[in-house]
């Protein structure tokens, strides 16, 4: 049996997005059509005011609403100036804020680079950095906060070989065992990461 029209739409629309199948698309549509007419409401106001009223900073690349732009941490003086975060996304940005531990400055690259997928520097927000650290001599450390697959370090070694020459820090997030992990439950590469980011004690 089809589904109406406008439910098969609303599920083909949720199944649009990332992780979520055909399943999961249907009980999010029956559950859409239990809610109030004031809930959905908001939901789709909610919807088009984030494609609507959000852009990139024009400094550092993270999303930022059109009418603070730059974004509240660019604008804010009381951040270390010397430090730059390079993520690779606005949520990256948000995680490391939680931890409330990092008082430096962000870039969001918006992507990585990644051959297989036709990705190169120039389609990253790249260009952009390096533009912000020519300008800006007080900065003295980039910390690479890439994720550690083939694309992040991939990202994060071209990165190294670019900034090193000028003459800039350039660090590396450590990776390797996660805080109350054992030993002899960690991958291969997990553990070679973990003795390569070894600390004093």
């Amino acid at each position: 049996m089809q589904y109406p029209e406008p439910i098969a739409k609303l599920i083909d629309s949720y199944a649009k997005l990332p992780g979520v199948g055909v399943k999961t698309a249907t009980r999010l549509a029956f559950y859409t059509l239990g809610m109030s007419e004031a809930d959905v409401t908001d939901f789709s106001k909610s919807l088009l005011s984030a494609k609507n009223d959000l852009t990139f900073c024009s400094v550092c690349g993270n999303i930022t609403e059109k009418d603070i732009n730059p974004c509240v941490i660019c604008r804010d003086e009381s951040r270390d100036q010397s430090t730059v975060f390079v993520v690779e996304n606005s949520r990256d940005v948000m995680a490391m804020e939680n931890t409330r531990d990092y008082h430096g400055l962000y870039h969001v690259l918006n992507g990585v680079i990644s051959p297989s997928a036709g990705t190169g520097p120039e389609d990253i927000n790249l260009p952009s950095l390096i533009r912000r650290l020519s300008e800006h001599e007080e900065i003295k450390e980039v910390i690479v906060g890439t994720n550690a697959n083939a694309e992040g370090e991939a990202t994060a070694m071209y990165l190294a070989r670019l900034l090193k020459p000028a003459g800039l820090t350039v660090t590396r997030l450590a990776h390797g065992l996660a805080v109350g992990s054992d030993i002899d439950y960690a991958d291969e590469l997990t553990l070679i990461k973990a003795v390569q980011g070894r600390t004093k004690l």
